[in-house]
Order: structure tokens, then C-alpha cells, then sequence
């Protein structure tokens, strides 16, 4: 378990399912712009920053390509890092092929699998939140296929041109890829990562769970001393996590 304690003032954001790109680069600018302003807007206090999957509606590392645009987000990014603002990414359902740009280029580390934080003395469970639980049967079938070197091996042999253009359309119209499939409430007894939570629970405490991948913005109580927070999306809601030091709320970007 990483820990670490927030200098006075300072504050850890979490935001997460920007799917920039979706469903065309021109449509997802304003919302592009929207949230580089909001990065802007936390620089002063912010003591960390955690993204939390899906930043791109598509995201394929070739050895020498990396999709074109989304240059305003990178550029702030990289600004943000570049004053010392540590910046942790999680890979999304949408842009798990990641592998090494970000570390590279924007000396942001990217974790493939939920991670364990202690900060100020509370405990983190986070991460995108795709196949937890005993939901997400059909992305979990999907995955396999995603994540198969051979199957990625493959992938690489197109040009980036059909590759890109191929992966843009399945992830838009495939409602099993694009998560529209339940994006919708399905009650706290059928939230499959409200069970994950539970079930995480009876094995060890922590003090907040923190995913993102249903977008859905919610915060609900779990055992009177735990809480599961969805972060929603920067689609439909413009939501994002900030714990304080002492207290996690959910608040809405206008």
C-alpha cells in the first residue's frame, strides 16, 4: 500500500471517462477544452491528481505511432507534471493499450490493475473498475481477447490509418465496448461494483472506494465506516472526486 500525506492546503483529485475522440475528434473538443480547464483550475492546490481510465475513447501504442490530437490535454498534462504535481493514470477499458508513452513522455506512471493508498491516515481502494465484481460478463469475455499478446501482435500488422479508424468504430457502436450497454442505476442490490466493494470489505478495511468505467455519478455508504464513490464522466455530468485531507466529496466542474 503506497502512502503519503498531503502538504497543508493541498488536495487529491480524481477524474475519470473523458473518451476523448467520441464520438468524432470535432465533437469531443468542447468537452476537451472543458476539462483542460479544469486541470488549470486545480493546479494551485492540487497535491496529486488521479485519472482514473478512459481519458480516450480509443488509445493504441504502435512502437512509433500513437494516435494524432487531443494535443491541448497531453500539453497540460505534461505542464502539470512538469511544476511537480504527481499524476497517476489507470487504464480504462477504451485505452488499455498503453505502453510507456505516458511514462516516457509525460513521466505520469499508469497501472494496468486497481491500486491500495493510504493518504492522511485514510484508505484508497481505486481504479477504472471494468470486470470487477460478478457484473460485466461481457467485457470480461472481451478482455481476454484485448489483452491476448498474440491478439495485440496482430493489431500492430495494420496500419495505424485502418487500425485506428477499424477501433474508433467498434468503440462506438459495440455497446459492450462503449459501456452504454447499463449506464443506467440499477439499485445498490445490483451494482456489480457495490458487491465488489462489500465482498473487498470482509476481507480488509478501507475507507473509500473510488472507480470509474459506469458513468455514473454516485456515493453511496457501504458499511457505516466505508464509501463507494463513482466518478461519473466528463460526457453527461463534468463530476470529479477531491479529497481535502479529511473528507472525499463528488463535485460537478461548470
Amino acid at each position: 500500500m503506497k502512502d503519503f500525506s498531503l502538504q497543508k492546503g493541498k488536495k487529491v483529485y480524481f477524474a475519470s471517462d473523458n473518451h476523448l475522440g467520441a464520438p468524432t475528434f470535432k465533437d469531443s473538443l468542447p468537452r476537451e477544452k472543458k476539462f483542460v480547464a479544469w486541470l488549470d483550475s486545480i493546479k494551485a492546490d492540487a497535491g496529486a491528481v488521479f485519472l482514473m481510465g478512459d481519458l480516450f475513447d480509443f488509445w493504441f501504442e504502435y512502437k512509433t505511432v500513437v494516435p494524432k490530437g487531443f494535443t491541448r490535454t497531453l500539453g497540460k498534462l505534461a505542464e502539470l507534471t512538469d511544476a511537480g504535481i504527481p499524476i497517476t493514470y489507470f487504464v480504462g477499458n477504451h485505452d488499455l493499450w498503453m505502453n510507456g508513452y505516458f511514462e516516457e513522455e509525460l513521466n505520469i506512471p499508469v497501472h494496468h490493475r486497481p491500486q491500495q493508498y493510504r493518504i492522511n491516515g485514510k484508505t484508497f481502494f481505486i481504479g477504472h473498475g471494468d470486470g470487477l465484481g460478478p457484473g460485466d460478463k461481457g467485457f470480461k469475455r472481451m478482455k481476454k481477447v484485448f489483452t491476448n499478446p498474440f491478439c495485440q501482435w496482430l493489431f500492430r500488422w495494420l496500419h495505424p490509418d485502418l487500425g485506428v479508424r477499424l477501433a474508433q468504430h467498434l468503440s462506438i457502436n459495440n455497446k459492450i465496448i462503449s459501456g452504454d450497454a447499463d449506464a443506467e442505476f440499477l439499485g445498490e442490490d445490483k451494482e456489480w461494483l457495490v458487491q465488489y466493494c462489500k465482498r473487498k470489505l470482509e476481507q480488509q478495511h478501507y475507507d473509500h472506494f473510488i472507480f470509474g468505467h459506469r458513468h455514473l455519478p454516485m456515493e453511496i455508504d457501504l458499511n457505516g465506516k466505508s464509501t463507494y464513490t463513482n466518478l461519473g464522466d466528463w460526457i453527461s455530468y463534468f463530476t470529479y472526486a477531491v479529497f481535502d485531507g479529511e473528507k472525499l466529496s463528488l463535485q460537478k466542474f461548470q
